[in-house]
């Protein structure tokens, strides 16, 4: 599975706002869209893919199962949906959004329907969202790390969720980065905007850098055209030693995503 390392997120954007982002990201050269059943703009991201002209086989789509929906004899169903929104038929990734509240629904039984599904040929590659250690054990167990592409989960300076990273790289699963720029508010820090100052980069590049520079892939998401392309050029900043161990420096434990019905945090 080939993934771009940066994304276009689509959290909070709905409408003809979301179908403006995803039209000006694929505009730039992103290949890669971010969204899930939660966000209620799936069919407005299958409209901008359907009118991008860009071929289907060089777009990376994502998108996450929502809680309802992760019972065994719902789940499939439920992905078939998001495919009809979408206009597609076949996702490149598709992930559990957050594990089951209150382990209502076990994890063995929703990562075996999400393998039904990669097997069904409804997505290319699966993967969970918010687990944690005990859970990506779970997951692990139920099918293999080999057949969990990613855990996505925050990760920004203030929360580098470093615990969680290592395990998932001893276990050959990749990091995916939501909220990596902490809503903006790394865009005002004043360590990560010295270095960006130095480099003749904004802060959200940096931060960015310093995200890709640990392999994790990132989904940053914007309305402004101006902002989606100076995020993707992030790709070519080179961080020295020096920064990357300022930024490391910033973590604080400072969670911005935390619902009630959320896991027991590492």
């Amino acid at each position: 599975m080939h993934m771009p390392t940066i994304g276009a997120g689509t959290f909070r954007l709905q409408g003809q706002t979301v179908i403006d982002s995803v039209a000006n990201a694929f505009d730039l050269g992103y290949r890669h869209i971010d969204t899930a059943q939660i966000y209620g703009n799936e069919a407005e991201v299958g409209q901008a893919l359907a009118d991008s002209g860009v071929p289907r086989a060089e777009v990376f789509v994502t998108t996450k199962i929502w809680t309802e929906h992760l019972a065994g004899d719902a789940l499939i169903p439920s992905l078939k949906e998001s495919l009809h929104k979408l206009r597609l038929d076949q996702l490149d990734l598709t992930l559990i959004h957050w594990p089951s509240p209150n382990a209502a629904v076990p994890v063995a039984e929703s990562m075996a329907a999400l393998l039904e599904a990669r097997t069904l040929g409804l997505t290319r590659a699966i993967g969970v969202s918010n687990f944690t250690i005990p859970l990506m054990r779970e997951a692990i167990d139920a099918v293999g790390a080999a057949n969990i592409a990613t855990n996505q989960v925050e990760l920004h300076p203030y929360l580098q969720n470093r615990a969680v990273a290592a395990f998932a790289r001893e276990h050959g699963i990749g990091i995916t980065a939501y909220m990596p720029l902490a809503y903006g508010m790394v865009l005002t820090d004043p360590v990560i905007g010295a270095i960006a100052a130095r480099l003749q980069a904004t802060p959200a590049q940096v931060t960015l850098a310093w995200l890709l520079a640990q392999g994790h892939t990132v989904i940053p998401s914007s309305t402004r055209r101006e902002n989606l392309a100076s995020n993707l050029a992030a790709r070519e900043l080179v961080l020295g030693m020096d920064d990357l161990a300022a930024i490391d420096a910033l973590e604080r434990g400072e969670r911005l995503v935390s619902p009630d019905f959320g896991p027991h945090w590492d």
